[in-house]
């Protein structure tokens, strides 16, 4: 079969692959909303830490998986760990319905990191394989306004089912159709895309990396600061993910406006993307994300003094169109600068680095609230996007 790039060219592929990472993040915006309050109303759990756990172990798991999928995509295939993914995942909905502990939350956020890490980095290195170089930055808007649009709209359907009929089992019964369908469409339709790897790597001027690893990690001056603001920007969602929740329940919110509010920002990540994608095949990749991180650190800085539900709905509003502009930004530079046959290394220690901010911000976030103040926290995360947008305008070059 002729290998042809572009998505129109493989509209059908791109177009099952978008669907399938419609399921993966759903599984994420399952518990989205609600975990922390199930943490205090069903298990009592008071410290901020401890409620944190479950992001944590989430972080660090998805992170190693995303470096695993990485470094085996070559070897094992893109679809078999796509399928490996959703295997994962299909203990995940009964663990969080059934769980008579804590600790069953933590070990059902183990399977959940395993499984983003394997299904959600598959779905991003397929589509940067079948449209090529010049829509790289559309196809992953593409991918990620299906992802973070899902776990926007899962977290206010969950939200909203357990203000009206309990936080358990309810909410999590929608689980069980995402892992059904997904697992389906990536075992029946979902093929492999080995062929177009092979032929733009044969196609491809860009040297190959020494060291994929470190120079994706620090030493690449373009692609170490794209980690580095990959892991900040990871970070501060850590933070909103446990603490926002928080924060809104001490300011007197119930639990159906504060799933409002926090859903709002996966909403706007989701959504925008469809237009900073495609910005990113125009415009300088620095700007974007520099401007990216700095919408970010204002808004969650202005957390501190918010006190209405409008002002609250306005911050995560920008807090999403900041992420929305460095998302899809992220990948299309890392696979930008990278040759093809480095590529899904590359895309794996970037999302390696990214998805430990979610452990570094719950931990961080965590200590500060529980030593200082809740607002302590926020100040603190907000500082360090700030720095981060700084490292992006000092180090890195369009």
């Amino acid at each position: 079969m002729e290998v042809r790039f572009g998505l129109k060219e493989n509209w059908q592929q791109f177009s099952l692959l978008v669907l399938v990472n419609a399921f993966v993040g759903g599984m994420v915006g399952l518990e989205r909303s609600i975990l922390p309050q199930l943490a205090a109303q069903e298990f009592s759990i008071a410290s901020h830490s401890a409620i944190f756990s479950f992001i944590v172990v989430f972080g660090i798991v998805k992170a190693l998986t995303n470096y695993f999928a990485g470094h085996f995509a070559n070897t094992l295939g893109r679809r078999r760990l796509l399928i490996y993914g959703w295997l994962f995942a299909i203990p995940i909905p009964f663990l969080l319905m059934w769980a008579p502990s804590w600790n069953w939350i933590v070990a059902a956020n183990v399977l959940l990191g395993i499984n983003q890490g394997l299904a959600w980095s598959s779905t991003v290195t397929m589509k940067i394989d079948l449209v090529g170089d010049k829509q790289r930055g559309l196809a992953m808007g593409i991918n990620e306004f299906a992802g973070y649009l899902s776990v926007g709209l899962v977290a206010l359907l969950t939200a909203w089912i357990a203000n009206t009929y309990g936080i358990r089992p309810y909410p999590f019964y929608v689980g069980i159709v995402f892992v059904f369908f997904g697992l389906l469409i990536s075992w029946i339709w979902v093929k492999d895309t080995r062929s177009f790897v092979q032929k733009a790597a044969q196609e491809s001027s860009l040297p190959l990396l020494k060291n994929p690893f470190w120079d994706t990690s620090l030493l690449h001056r373009n692609l170490g600061a794209i980690s580095q603001a990959g892991l900040v920007n990871n970070l501060n969602d850590g933070m909103i993910w446990g603490l926002f929740p928080l924060l809104l329940a001490t300011k007197g919110f119930d639990l159906g406006q504060i799933g409002m509010i926090t859903a709002i920002y996966p909403l706007v990540w989701g959504l925008a993307q469809l237009g900073t994608g495609r910005l990113s095949d125009f415009i300088c990749q620095k700007d974007l994300l520099f401007i990216g991180m700095l919408l970010q650190a204002f808004a969650i800085l202005g957390l501190i003094w918010a006190q209405t539900f409008a002002a609250f709905a306005i911050l995560s509003f920008v807090i999403g169109v900041g992420t929305a502009v460095v998302y899809p930004t992220f990948l299309a530079s890392i696979a930008e600068n990278t040759h093809p046959a480095d590529r899904a290394a590359s895309l794996g220690t970037f999302r390696l680095w990214r998805d430990l901010g979610y452990a570094f911000g719950a931990i961080l976030t965590g200590v500060l609230a529980d030593y200082f103040e809740l607002e302590v926290s926020v100040i603190v995360i907000g500082l360090l996007t700030l720095g981060s947008a700084g490292v992006i305008k000092w180090r890195m070059m369009c």
